[in-house]
Protein backbone atom coordinates (compact mmCIF):
# COMPACT_ATOMS: atom_id res chain seq x y z
CA UNK A 1 0.00 0.00 0.00
CA UNK A 2 1.02 3.63 -0.48
CA UNK A 3 1.59 5.56 2.73
CA UNK A 4 3.20 8.70 4.16
CA UNK A 5 5.75 8.42 6.97
CA UNK A 6 7.25 11.11 9.19
CA UNK A 7 10.04 9.35 11.07
CA UNK A 8 11.82 12.10 13.03
CA UNK A 9 9.84 13.95 15.70
CA UNK A 10 10.12 14.67 19.42
CA UNK A 11 8.07 14.02 22.55
CA UNK A 12 6.98 16.33 25.34
CA UNK A 13 10.13 15.27 27.20
CA UNK A 14 12.45 17.09 24.80
CA UNK A 15 13.53 20.62 25.67
CA UNK A 16 11.55 23.39 23.93
CA UNK A 17 8.72 21.18 22.72
CA UNK A 18 4.95 21.26 23.09
CA UNK A 19 3.36 19.57 26.09
CA UNK A 20 0.81 18.20 23.61
CA UNK A 21 3.40 15.85 22.14
CA UNK A 22 1.80 12.73 23.53
CA UNK A 23 0.55 9.58 21.77
CA UNK A 24 -3.06 10.79 21.64
CA UNK A 25 -2.32 14.13 19.99
CA UNK A 26 0.25 12.61 17.64
CA UNK A 27 -2.36 10.09 16.52
CA UNK A 28 -4.94 12.87 16.13
CA UNK A 29 -2.75 15.17 14.06
CA UNK A 30 -1.44 12.31 11.94
CA UNK A 31 -5.06 11.47 11.05
CA UNK A 32 -5.84 15.11 10.26
CA UNK A 33 -2.81 15.38 7.98
CA UNK A 34 -3.12 11.97 6.35
CA UNK A 35 0.13 10.62 7.76
CA UNK A 36 0.06 6.86 8.17
CA UNK A 37 3.34 6.18 10.02
CA UNK A 38 4.84 8.44 12.69
CA UNK A 39 8.09 8.09 14.60
CA UNK A 40 7.56 8.12 18.35
CA UNK A 41 10.62 10.23 19.01
CA UNK A 42 12.69 10.05 22.17
CA UNK A 43 12.68 6.29 22.86
CA UNK A 44 15.85 6.78 24.92
CA UNK A 45 13.75 8.54 27.59
CA UNK A 46 12.50 5.95 30.09
CA UNK A 47 9.31 7.76 31.14
CA UNK A 48 8.28 8.38 27.53
CA UNK A 49 8.96 4.75 26.63
CA UNK A 50 6.84 3.67 29.59
CA UNK A 51 3.95 5.82 28.37
CA UNK A 52 4.29 4.40 24.87
CA UNK A 53 4.16 0.84 26.20
CA UNK A 54 1.02 1.65 28.17
CA UNK A 55 -0.82 3.40 25.35
CA UNK A 56 0.29 1.55 22.21
CA UNK A 57 -0.30 -2.00 21.03
CA UNK A 58 1.63 -3.81 18.31
CA UNK A 59 -0.42 -3.81 15.11
CA UNK A 60 2.09 -5.26 12.65
CA UNK A 61 5.71 -6.39 13.13
CA UNK A 62 7.54 -3.36 14.54
CA UNK A 63 4.54 -1.03 14.04
CA UNK A 64 2.27 0.08 16.87
CA UNK A 65 -1.19 1.66 17.09
CA UNK A 66 -2.78 3.81 19.78
CA UNK A 67 -5.27 1.76 21.78
CA UNK A 68 -8.79 2.34 20.47
CA UNK A 69 -10.22 3.69 23.72
CA UNK A 70 -7.55 6.44 23.80
CA UNK A 71 -8.18 7.91 20.34
CA UNK A 72 -9.38 11.54 20.34
CA UNK A 73 -12.49 12.09 18.23
CA UNK A 74 -13.78 15.57 19.12
CA UNK A 75 -13.63 18.27 16.45
CA UNK A 76 -11.99 16.07 13.84
CA UNK A 77 -13.17 15.93 10.21
CA UNK A 78 -15.19 12.78 9.58
CA UNK A 79 -12.88 11.78 6.73
CA UNK A 80 -10.03 11.48 9.25
CA UNK A 81 -11.91 9.89 12.13
CA UNK A 82 -11.07 6.28 11.33
CA UNK A 83 -7.83 6.82 9.43
CA UNK A 84 -5.26 4.21 10.54
CA UNK A 85 -2.06 5.54 12.15
CA UNK A 86 0.98 3.49 13.06
CA UNK A 87 3.94 4.39 15.28
CA UNK A 88 7.53 3.24 14.80
CA UNK A 89 10.04 3.59 17.63
CA UNK A 90 12.46 6.43 16.91
CA UNK A 91 14.85 8.68 18.78
CA UNK A 92 17.30 11.49 18.08
CA UNK A 93 20.62 11.52 19.94
CA UNK A 94 23.15 14.35 20.07
CA UNK A 95 26.85 13.52 20.31
CA UNK A 96 29.47 16.13 21.20
CA UNK A 97 33.12 15.10 21.13
CA UNK A 98 36.61 16.12 20.02
CA UNK A 99 37.96 14.59 16.83
CA UNK A 100 40.84 15.90 14.75
CA UNK A 101 41.11 19.62 15.30
CA UNK A 102 37.41 20.24 15.92
CA UNK A 103 34.74 19.78 18.51
CA UNK A 104 32.12 17.73 16.69
CA UNK A 105 28.40 18.15 17.33
CA UNK A 106 26.38 15.59 15.40
CA UNK A 107 22.73 14.53 15.63
CA UNK A 108 21.53 11.04 14.71
CA UNK A 109 18.10 9.42 14.29
CA UNK A 110 17.70 5.77 15.27
CA UNK A 111 14.72 3.58 14.37
CA UNK A 112 14.22 0.45 16.45
CA UNK A 113 12.10 -2.62 15.59
CA UNK A 114 10.78 -3.29 19.11
CA UNK A 115 10.68 -2.08 22.71
CA UNK A 116 13.28 -4.63 23.79
CA UNK A 117 15.80 -3.01 21.45
CA UNK A 118 14.87 0.47 22.70
CA UNK A 119 15.33 -0.58 26.32
CA UNK A 120 18.70 -2.22 25.64
CA UNK A 121 19.90 0.95 23.92
CA UNK A 122 18.68 2.93 26.94
CA UNK A 123 20.67 0.67 29.23
CA UNK A 124 23.89 0.98 27.22
CA UNK A 125 23.65 4.74 26.82
CA UNK A 126 22.67 5.19 30.47
CA UNK A 127 26.12 3.92 31.41
CA UNK A 128 27.67 6.76 29.40
CA UNK A 129 25.60 9.80 30.35
CA UNK A 130 22.29 11.19 31.61
CA UNK A 131 19.68 10.14 29.07
CA UNK A 132 16.60 11.18 31.06
CA UNK A 133 17.17 14.91 31.50
CA UNK A 134 16.16 15.55 27.88
CA UNK A 135 14.20 13.52 25.34
CA UNK A 136 17.07 14.17 22.95
CA UNK A 137 20.06 13.25 25.13
CA UNK A 138 23.50 14.76 24.70
CA UNK A 139 26.40 12.32 25.02
CA UNK A 140 30.17 12.76 24.90
CA UNK A 141 30.50 9.92 22.45
CA UNK A 142 32.03 9.54 18.99
CA UNK A 143 29.39 9.16 16.27
CA UNK A 144 31.04 5.96 15.11
CA UNK A 145 30.88 4.51 18.63
CA UNK A 146 27.20 5.39 19.02
CA UNK A 147 26.53 3.51 15.80
CA UNK A 148 28.52 0.55 17.11
CA UNK A 149 26.50 0.43 20.34
CA UNK A 150 23.21 0.49 18.44
CA UNK A 151 24.32 -2.25 16.02
CA UNK A 152 25.56 -4.46 18.83
CA UNK A 153 22.17 -4.19 20.53
CA UNK A 154 20.31 -5.07 17.33
CA UNK A 155 21.70 -5.08 13.77
CA UNK A 156 18.15 -4.44 12.52
CA UNK A 157 18.18 -0.84 13.78
CA UNK A 158 18.20 1.95 11.20
CA UNK A 159 20.77 4.64 11.93
CA UNK A 160 20.28 7.91 10.02
CA UNK A 161 22.49 11.02 10.17
CA UNK A 162 20.02 13.79 11.00
CA UNK A 163 19.60 17.06 9.01
CA UNK A 164 23.09 16.51 7.63
CA UNK A 165 23.85 20.11 6.56
CA UNK A 166 22.71 22.07 9.62
CA UNK A 167 25.62 24.36 10.61
CA UNK A 168 25.77 23.54 14.32
CA UNK A 169 24.64 19.95 14.84
CA UNK A 170 25.15 17.64 11.88
CA UNK A 171 27.52 15.28 10.11
CA UNK A 172 28.37 17.76 7.32
CA UNK A 173 27.60 21.16 8.88
CA UNK A 174 30.07 24.02 8.62
CA UNK A 175 30.62 24.53 12.34
CA UNK A 176 31.58 21.03 13.41
CA UNK A 177 30.93 18.61 10.60
CA UNK A 178 33.03 16.34 8.44
CA UNK A 179 33.76 16.34 4.73
CA UNK A 180 31.85 13.10 4.14
CA UNK A 181 29.59 10.59 5.86
CA UNK A 182 32.42 8.03 5.68
CA UNK A 183 34.71 10.36 7.63
CA UNK A 184 32.09 10.73 10.35
CA UNK A 185 31.35 7.03 10.87
CA UNK A 186 34.66 5.49 9.86
CA UNK A 187 34.84 1.73 9.47
CA UNK A 188 31.12 1.36 10.25
CA UNK A 189 29.90 3.77 7.57
CA UNK A 190 28.68 0.85 5.44
CA UNK A 191 25.87 0.50 7.98
CA UNK A 192 24.51 3.92 7.01
CA UNK A 193 21.87 3.53 4.30
CA UNK A 194 20.09 6.87 4.36
CA UNK A 195 20.60 10.53 5.20
CA UNK A 196 18.12 13.23 6.19
CA UNK A 197 17.92 16.50 4.24
CA UNK A 198 16.79 18.80 7.05
CA UNK A 199 14.44 21.73 6.48
CA UNK A 200 17.11 23.91 4.85
CA UNK A 201 18.00 21.57 1.99
CA UNK A 202 16.06 19.51 -0.52
CA UNK A 203 17.04 16.37 -2.48
CA UNK A 204 18.22 18.32 -5.54
CA UNK A 205 20.80 20.13 -3.42
CA UNK A 206 22.05 16.78 -2.12
CA UNK A 207 22.23 15.35 -5.66
CA UNK A 208 25.15 17.72 -6.31
CA UNK A 209 27.40 15.61 -4.07
CA UNK A 210 28.41 12.31 -5.65
CA UNK A 211 29.55 10.91 -2.29
CA UNK A 212 25.87 10.92 -1.26
CA UNK A 213 24.76 8.85 -4.27
CA UNK A 214 24.72 5.62 -2.30
CA UNK A 215 22.27 6.90 0.30
CA UNK A 216 18.49 7.05 0.25
CA UNK A 217 17.49 10.66 0.84
CA UNK A 218 14.85 11.00 3.57
CA UNK A 219 12.99 14.07 4.78
CA UNK A 220 11.18 14.38 8.10
CA UNK A 221 9.49 17.16 10.06
CA UNK A 222 11.67 17.12 13.21
CA UNK A 223 8.39 18.33 14.73
CA UNK A 224 8.43 20.02 18.14
CA UNK A 225 4.62 20.23 18.19
CA UNK A 226 1.90 17.97 16.76
CA UNK A 227 0.79 20.68 14.33
CA UNK A 228 4.20 20.53 12.60
CA UNK A 229 3.86 16.86 11.65
CA UNK A 230 4.34 16.22 7.96
CA UNK A 231 5.95 19.52 6.99
CA UNK A 232 8.48 17.10 5.52
CA UNK A 233 7.75 13.41 5.04
CA UNK A 234 8.47 10.26 3.00
CA UNK A 235 6.35 8.26 0.57
CA UNK A 236 6.40 4.46 0.60
CA UNK A 237 4.71 1.64 -1.25
CA UNK A 238 5.10 -1.40 1.00
CA UNK A 239 3.12 -3.40 3.49
CA UNK A 240 2.80 -1.81 6.91
CA UNK A 241 5.66 -3.28 8.94
CA UNK A 242 9.09 -2.34 10.22
CA UNK A 243 10.88 -4.95 8.06
CA UNK A 244 9.19 -3.63 4.91
CA UNK A 245 9.92 0.01 5.80
CA UNK A 246 13.53 -0.86 6.60
CA UNK A 247 14.03 -2.77 3.35
CA UNK A 248 12.66 0.14 1.31
CA UNK A 249 14.97 2.64 3.03
CA UNK A 250 18.02 0.41 2.73
CA UNK A 251 17.49 -0.33 -0.96
CA UNK A 252 16.06 2.98 -2.14
CA UNK A 253 14.10 0.83 -4.61
CA UNK A 254 11.89 3.23 -6.62
CA UNK A 255 9.10 0.65 -6.48
CA UNK A 256 8.93 0.82 -2.68
CA UNK A 257 10.48 4.20 -1.79
CA UNK A 258 8.51 6.78 -3.76
CA UNK A 259 10.23 10.01 -2.71
CA UNK A 260 9.66 12.86 -0.29
CA UNK A 261 7.51 15.84 0.59
CA UNK A 262 9.65 18.93 1.21
CA UNK A 263 9.67 22.29 2.88
CA UNK A 264 10.97 24.91 0.43
CA UNK A 265 14.61 25.05 1.65
CA UNK A 266 14.58 28.85 1.43
CA UNK A 267 12.11 28.71 4.33
CA UNK A 268 14.60 26.83 6.53
CA UNK A 269 16.33 29.07 9.04
CA UNK A 270 19.78 27.75 8.13
CA UNK A 271 19.51 27.93 4.34
CA UNK A 272 21.40 31.22 3.88
CA UNK A 273 24.48 32.59 5.60
CA UNK A 274 24.18 35.32 8.18
CA UNK A 275 23.20 36.37 11.67
CA UNK A 276 19.54 36.39 12.69
CA UNK A 277 19.97 38.99 15.44
CA UNK A 278 21.92 41.25 13.08
CA UNK A 279 19.28 40.77 10.36
CA UNK A 280 21.97 39.61 7.91
CA UNK A 281 20.98 36.97 5.33
CA UNK A 282 23.38 36.34 2.43
CA UNK A 283 23.84 33.96 -0.43
CA UNK A 284 27.37 32.49 -0.81
CA UNK A 285 28.51 35.22 -3.24
CA UNK A 286 27.54 37.98 -0.83
CA UNK A 287 29.32 36.17 2.00
CA UNK A 288 32.48 35.93 -0.11
CA UNK A 289 32.20 39.62 -0.96
CA UNK A 290 32.26 40.45 2.77
CA UNK A 291 35.01 37.93 3.62
CA UNK A 292 32.49 36.10 5.85
CA UNK A 293 32.43 39.03 8.30
CA UNK A 294 29.14 40.45 9.56
CA UNK A 295 29.08 44.27 9.10
CA UNK A 296 26.87 44.71 12.17
CA UNK A 297 28.75 42.81 14.90
CA UNK A 298 32.11 42.21 13.20
CA UNK A 299 32.04 38.44 13.80
CA UNK A 300 32.14 35.61 11.27
CA UNK A 301 28.70 34.87 9.90
CA UNK A 302 27.15 31.47 10.30
CA UNK A 303 27.75 29.63 7.04
CA UNK A 304 24.45 28.07 6.06
CA UNK A 305 23.34 25.03 4.13
CA UNK A 306 23.35 26.56 0.65
CA UNK A 307 26.97 27.63 1.04
CA UNK A 308 28.11 24.38 2.66
CA UNK A 309 26.60 22.32 -0.16
CA UNK A 310 28.43 24.54 -2.61
CA UNK A 311 31.71 23.87 -0.78
CA UNK A 312 31.37 20.07 -0.93
CA UNK A 313 29.54 19.68 -4.25
CA UNK A 314 31.44 17.97 -7.08
CA UNK A 315 28.82 18.19 -9.83
CA UNK A 316 26.60 20.83 -11.39
CA UNK A 317 24.47 18.45 -13.45
CA UNK A 318 22.22 16.81 -10.89
CA UNK A 319 20.92 14.34 -13.49
CA UNK A 320 24.22 12.48 -13.02
CA UNK A 321 22.84 11.28 -9.69
CA UNK A 322 21.33 7.78 -10.03
CA UNK A 323 18.03 6.96 -8.30
CA UNK A 324 16.71 10.49 -8.11
CA UNK A 325 13.56 9.83 -6.12
CA UNK A 326 10.89 12.43 -6.95
CA UNK A 327 10.00 15.11 -4.44
CA UNK A 328 7.29 17.72 -4.04
CA UNK A 329 7.82 21.05 -2.25
CA UNK A 330 4.87 22.50 -0.38
CA UNK A 331 4.05 25.68 1.52
CA UNK A 332 2.41 24.95 4.91
CA UNK A 333 -1.32 25.68 4.75
CA UNK A 334 -1.10 27.79 7.91
CA UNK A 335 1.29 30.17 6.15
CA UNK A 336 -0.89 30.34 3.04
CA UNK A 337 -3.92 31.28 5.12
CA UNK A 338 -1.96 33.80 7.17
CA UNK A 339 -0.79 35.61 4.04
CA UNK A 340 2.80 35.52 5.29
CA UNK A 341 5.00 35.22 2.15
CA UNK A 342 8.24 34.47 4.04
CA UNK A 343 10.80 33.34 1.47
CA UNK A 344 8.33 31.72 -0.91
CA UNK A 345 9.84 31.12 -4.36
Amino acid sequence: MNFIADLHIHSKYSIATSKNLDPQNLDLWARIKGINVVGTGDFTHAQWTSELQEQLAEAEPGFFALKDDLRLTDEIPSIAADRPVRFVLSSEISTIYKKGDKTRKVHHVILAPDFQTAEKIQYQLGKIGNINSDGRPILGLDSRNLLEIALEVNPEILFIPAHIWTPWFSALGDKSGFESIDECYGDLSDHIYAIETGLSSDPAMNWRCSFLDKYTILSNSDAHSPEKLGREANLFNTELSYPALSAAIKSGDPETFLGTVEFFPQEGKYHHDGHRKCEISWDPKETLKHNEICPVCGKRVTVGVMNRVEQLADRDDVTERPNRSPFTSLIPLKEVLSGNPGHWP
